[in-house]
Parts: structure tokens; C-alpha cells; sequence
């Protein structure tokens, strides 16, 4: 693994399942941190088996694992339990995303690990948090997304709530734990050594990104509703459809930018009207707004729209499908689409790698592991004989 990269010589132990805690570490990894994924022996992660297979591995688990090692433990074991704990002690950040209280009763808990580890950092990422009265109930991304107030204000005022098409929750308490275990790794360097306890709920991070819905409520009374494709208080910024069936969202929100779109359409009196000059007026007569832009957009085609907003400066683009993304010339010059090669030497493509770093950037070194791939070189690495870790085989430790 390349040097030049920031989280080099940082040990990262994962013990987390499906999305919330390997996303978490799959971001580390990408970054330089030595990740040892720990998994069951009994078929590991289920993400191996979510969504598309290809030769009866997930896609996703090629890219969700990626420059990760795989160790197999049965942590109900006590030579499991002893392993974890030598891998624990020289480790710099345990990630977990159980319900709380599982680490406990396998006596693996903080109180444990922090005993052998003074200088751990633990990011814990579950439902609800390690305290409070929901803390011992499940919580999956789709519920902090349903607690957290995302699923509420999505979709149609006279439809049901809709969800965004992926485990956004998961992901959003994801980031934040990767930005709480830097904060304490940071913390630990600056101030004395110690580690602590990153605690990461999904419906927290979730609620984290609801914008000026708790202060609109508590002062006036407002509760921010389900307002399909537009943003009320915020005039224009819509989906709308061509005449060709596509689909093209236009955000012209600005005062400048609003007057260019309406002298680009030939417009010009709604360009010059002084009760349209700014974002208030332009939303107390958005439907009108709103009706001029639809009818517009549904005269041309999605290319000449495009065309005719980015020659006058206007933000737009079309709705994005993945075949779109895989020939877009901003995806590609950035390398956000990049390929790698299956177990069987199968070409595919894969995610690049965000955010760009100018001088570290990180990378794809390897792709998703096999079950237990690293079981050899993990246990070597901390003392186990070849016949030793032979037994563990044979006694399913590992």
C-alpha cells in the first residue's frame, strides 16, 4: 500500500455488518488505514449476498470492502475473544455497528477494550445511540431515516412518503462516524493520548441534516411538509419535463441568475417585473413562475434546453441515470468511474474515490476479499504458530 496517503499507520478493526459500519471503514481504507474487517466463519458479512451476484458474490461487496482484510472469528469463543483483544491492542479506532449491549454481553464492551487499549478509539454507530430508552431496539437505516425527519418531507403532499432510492441513513451515519473517529484520533494526538467513545445514531445523523426545521417549528409553529419536486420559500428550483419525455432540473434561485433565465426564454417582462426581482416575491406568485418554466421546457427538447440554459448561465442538468454517469465527460475527467477486474479477470467498473486529495489521494488497491483471506497473515502477524492457527480451523474459531 502506498505511503502517500493520510490515515497511513492507522489500525482499524471493523466489526460492523451490511452498510452503517463498513461504510464507515471502507472510507479509512481508501484513505490508507490498515482495515482488518472481522467476520463470522458461518458466511461473514451478509452484504456477500446482497443485490446483484456475480459467481454468487455481491458486486456491492467488491466495492463496499475494498483494500479491507478479512480474518474469520467466532466471537462467542473464547480463543475469539482472545484473538480480538491482541488485535485490539495495538489498534488505533474499533468500528461496530451491533445493537448495544452485544459487545457487552460477549464481554468485548468499551469498559474491556479500553482497558487494554488506553489510546482506542471506538466508533459505535447503531439506531438509536448507547443511552436512552430506544437504545436496546432495532434501528435500521430506514427507521432513523423515518425518526430522523428525511422520509416525512419526501415525496408528494398528496401521496404517502417515499424513500430516496437508497439506505441514505446508513450512509449519512456512516460519514458522520468517520468524522467522529478523526475528531477523537485528532483530540488523542493534541491532548494527552486518550481515546474515546464516538457514539453514532442513525436517526441522529439523519436529523443532523434537517436543515431550519427545529428552530421554524419552535418559533413559529411550522412544520416543513412534503412539497414534491419544489422547495416553498425557495423560487425556481423544480423538475420539469421536455418534449422529448426527459426530465431536467433547473435551479435559477438567484436574483442574477433568474433575470438571465428569463431573458433566455424570452421573457424579458418577467426579467424586468420589480415584484419578481427577488426570492420572496418570486415565491409569493411561484405558481405562475412555475407555469411559465413548464411550459417552456415542455416545447424543447432535453439538448436544446441545456443547451439554451448553460449558454445563459443557468444551473441545470438532466436526471441522472448510472448509464448516463458511465459516459458523462466530468465523470470520467474526474475518474469517478474506474475499472477493476473480478476474481475471474472479468473487467467492470467500480466507484472512484471521494473526496480528492491534492497531495494523499487515496485509492482502490484491492478489491472486496475473500471470506477469511487474510486469516493466515492477520494471525501470523500477531504470534500464532502455523499450527496453531491450523487448530483454530478445526475447533471453527476461525
Amino acid at each position: 500500500m502506498s505511503a502517500q496517503k493520510p490515515l497511513t499507520g492507522v489500525k482499524v478493526i471493523e466489526l460492523g455488518t451490511l452498510i452503517a459500519g463498513p461504510f464507515a471503514s471502507r472510507i479509512m481504507a481508501e484513505f490508507g488505514a490498515e482495515v482488518i474487517k472481522v467476520e463470522s466463519p458461518d458466511g461473514g458479512d451478509p452484504l456477500r449476498k446482497w443485490r446483484k451476484l456475480y459467481e454468487g458474490t455481491s458486486l456491492w461487496w467488491y466495492v463496499q470492502s475494498r483494500n479491507k482484510q478479512s480474518l474469520t472469528l467466532n466471537l462467542k469463543s473464547d480463543a475469539g475473544k482472545e484473538i480480538l483483544k491482541r488485535l485490539v491492542a495495538d489498534a488505533d479506532v474499533v468500528i461496530e455497528n451491533f445493537r448495544p449491549g452485544v459487545l457487552e454481553k460477549l464481554g468485548l464492551g468499551w469498559d474491556v477494550l479500553s482497558e487494554i487499549n488506553p489510546r482506542l478509539v471506538m466508533v459505535r454507530l447503531s439506531g438509536f445511540g448507547q443511552t436512552g430508552p430506544y437504545k436496546d431496539q432495532p434501528g435500521f437505516g430506514a427507521v432513523g431515516e423515518s425518526m430522523g425527519g428525511l422520509r416525512y418531507i419526501t415525496g408528494f403532499d398528496d401521496r404517502p412518503p417515499v424513500r430516496t432510492g437508497i439506505s441514505i441513513g446508513d450512509s449519512i451515519a456512516a460519514l458522520w462516524g468517520v468524522i467522529g473517529g478523526l475528531m477523537a484520533l485528532r483530540h488523542r494526538e493534541m491532548q494527552g493520548g486518550k481515546g474515546q467513545v464516538v457514539d453514532v445514531a442513525l436517526y441522529e445523523a439523519v436529523f443532523a441534516m434537517m436543515e431550519s426545521m427545529v428552530p421554524e417549528f419552535d418559533v413559529f409553529g411550522f412544520i416543513r411538509e412534503r412539497t414534491g419536486n419544489i422547495m416553498p420559500g425557495i423560487t425556481p428550483s423544480s423538475i420539469h419535463t421536455t418534449a422529448d419525455g426527459k426530465h431536467v432540473q433547473i435551479g435559477a434561485n438567484g436574483d442574477a441568475i433568474f433575470k438571465r433565465f428569463m431573458q433566455a426564454i424570452d421573457r424579458g417582462d418577467l426579467a424586468a417585473d420589480p415584484a419578481l426581482v427577488d426570492n420572496a416575491g418570486r415565491d409569493q406568485r411561484r405558481d405562475e413562475v412555475y407555469g411559465v418554466i413548464d411550459e417552456w421546457v415542455a416545447g424543447h427538447s432535453l439538448e436544446t434546453v441545456l443547451a439554451i440554459l448553460n449558454k445563459a448561465e443557468v444551473p441545470a442538468s438532466r436526471i441522472y441515470s448510472v448509464a448516463d454517469m458511465f459516459k458523462d465527460p466530468q465523470f470520467l475527467a474526474r475518474d469517478m468511474i474506474q475499472s477493476a477486474r473480478l476474481p475471474d479477470g472479468k473487467a467492470f467498473k467500480v466507484p472512484g474515490i471521494m473526496p480528492k486529495l491534492s497531495a494523499t489521494p487515496g485509492s482502490t488497491e484491492w478489491l472486496g476479499p475473500e471470506l477469511g483471506e487474510h486469516n493466515q497473515v492477520v494471525l501470523s502477524q500477531l504470534g500464532y504458530s502455523d499450527d496453531e492457527i491450523e487448530q483454530m480451523k478445526l475447533s471453527g474459531v476461525i
